[in-house]
């Protein structure tokens, strides 16, 4: 997703209205006029010891968790970190006022309710595997199509920030023998076993992408190295295409199409 892409879901009012409270606390305090009103006495406009504190954890927290959901974007940064800033923003209310905590969480989770997240509504090409066995049946049916799956929990912040970018991909590379899906771990936990995808809230590998040629795993990011140890990758869309070699592999496809090959056949038993 490009920067000026980024730009104009800003104007969306889940991140504006998101960033503002976001950054309540803080411009409760550095504004004069607002501070006068919220809080009696002068000094206390400025960030005391605790609340410096605070926020130099809560900087300490987003930097870690954006990095682990493998946060690539400005749009995915924000989205990562909200959770935390409101959380910690909330705190500070209770520190500071009782009644301004609970307020600031009844606000939290009234605009939670009426201003959820955006989802992508672009176009996408992609199949969603009921079950284990879906999915082999698919790798089986017909060995000619190769398939790039995606294994995905819908509570990981990583799947929900690349869903987007696995979409696009989807709708840009789609063919007859070039096949994406996407298949839920939480609700099948059984492919993840098959496969060796864990879904554990710890869990380094989600999502996981594996690119199946002739019914068979070929490549998948994140790998291991050569000592078993998970290798960290960040699921931009750019690193996708490079890393499953996509425009080479769609040439190959779109060269060698499925239903030419099906249309020869039925002319052959024409003439025959």
């Amino acid at each position: 997703m490009s920067f000026k892409k980024d730009l104009v879901l800003l104007l969306k009012p889940y991140y504006w209205v998101n960033i503002l409270l976001s950054l309540s606390y803080i411009i409760a305090k550095r504004a004069p006029y607002v501070c006068t009103i919220l809080f009696d006495q002068a000094e206390q406009c400025e960030l005391d010891g605790r609340e410096t504190e605070i926020l130099f954890f809560l900087l300490i927290v987003v930097m870690i968790r954006t990095r682990k959901a493998g946060s690539v974007t400005m749009i995915n940064y924000l989205t990562s970190s909200f959770m935390y800033t409101k959380f910690a923003n909330l705190i500070l209310w209770f520190y500071s006022d009782f009644r301004y905590g609970v307020s600031y969480g009844a606000l939290f989770i009234l605009l939670a309710l009426i201003l959820p997240e955006p989802t992508y509504s672009g176009p996408e090409n992609v199949l969603y595997f009921r079950g284990l066995n879906t999915l082999e049946e698919e790798l089986e049916r017909d060995k000619r199509v190769s398939w790039l799956v995606e294994f995905y929990t819908v509570w990981n912040p990583a799947c929900v920030n690349f869903a987007p970018v696995f979409a696009q991909l989807s709708s840009e590379y789609h063919l007859d023998n070039l096949k994406f899906g996407k298949i839920d771990l939480g609700r099948f936990p059984e492919a993840g076993k098959k496969f060796h995808v864990s879904d554990s809230s710890l869990s380094r590998q989600l999502p996981s992408l594996i690119l199946f040629r002739n019914g068979k795993e070929v490549a998948r990011r994140p790998m291991a190295d050569a000592h078993g140890k998970l290798q960290k990758f960040f699921f931009s869309e750019d690193n996708i295409k490079a890393a499953f070699d996509l425009n080479n592999l769609y040439r190959e496809c779109k060269e060698n199409p499925i239903k030419k090959a099906a249309a020869l056949t039925a002319d052959d038993k024409k003439k025959n």
